[in-house]
């Protein structure tokens, strides 16, 4: 099966060699691109540990600075993975979706212990700060990338695509790409939520917020 991979660059080859992997042929089209912010060094005084949500998270906070002697509290696999190639050791893998990344911070993090710094992007919607400030958690959000969508339509024909935010399924439907007869892998139901009218074969949600559970939806 030809699958489109529509994540940003930095994070399409491993996508790419675990399709090749499963005996599909991965079609490379980023839908978003991440463009780091330019800022001076982070103010970590006080800081007990890292909010990361995203790979992409990981990878904007390790540019700011060479302090890797923080507790990470990363919301899945490629987020860990991401962190710990940057230099961590001390990663809490939440193995799921911020909800889940919550319930990690909840169970091993004191809230008197100092401020939870989370690494966001621009488009970051707030609910997990929010949560965990309820709490009674002290969190500081430092927007450190932003993640534009591609204006360019890639020309490549496919039987899948991937979707791994609802960013991306937007991104997806603004190009205009054509989806008559092709599969819609959707990480969660959030992202297949901008597909509504479009005239996929089939639109499938993965069982878990994880990479893994969504390229099992292609089997």
């Amino acid at each position: 099966m030809r699958v489109l991979v529509t994540r940003p660059k930095d994070d399409t080859e491993e996508t790419a060699a675990l399709l090749r992997a499963r005996g599909h042929v991965p079609v490379v089209a980023p839908l978003l691109c991440v463009r780091y912010h330019d800022r001076q060094p982070l103010h970590l005084d006080g800081v007990q540990g890292l909010l990361f949500t995203s790979a992409n998270g990981a990878r904007a906070f390790a540019r700011h600075t060479s302090r890797r002697d923080f507790t990470v509290f990363a919301v899945g696999t490629q987020t860990t993975a991401a962190a710990r190639a940057a230099g961590f050791d001390d990663i809490r893998n939440a193995d799921g979706n911020s909800q889940d990344l919550e319930r990690v911070v909840r169970a091993t993090a004191d809230p008197k212990a100092g401020t939870l710094l989370h690494a966001a992007g621009a488009e970051a919607e707030g609910r997990l700060a929010a949560a965990l400030t309820a709490a009674g958690y002290a969190v500081r959000t430092e927007i450190l990338y932003d993640v534009p969508a591609a204006t360019q339509r890639p020309d490549a024909a496919f039987d899948a695509v991937l979707l791994y935010s609802a960013r991306s399924a937007q991104a997806f439907v603004d190009l205009d790409l054509p989806s008559e007869g092709a599969i819609a892998c959707c990480i969660s139901a959030a992202a297949a939520q901008p597909l509504a009218g479009r005239a996929f074969r089939e639109v499938r949600i993965a069982a878990r917020p994880t990479q893994t559970a969504l390229l099992d939806t292609l089997d």
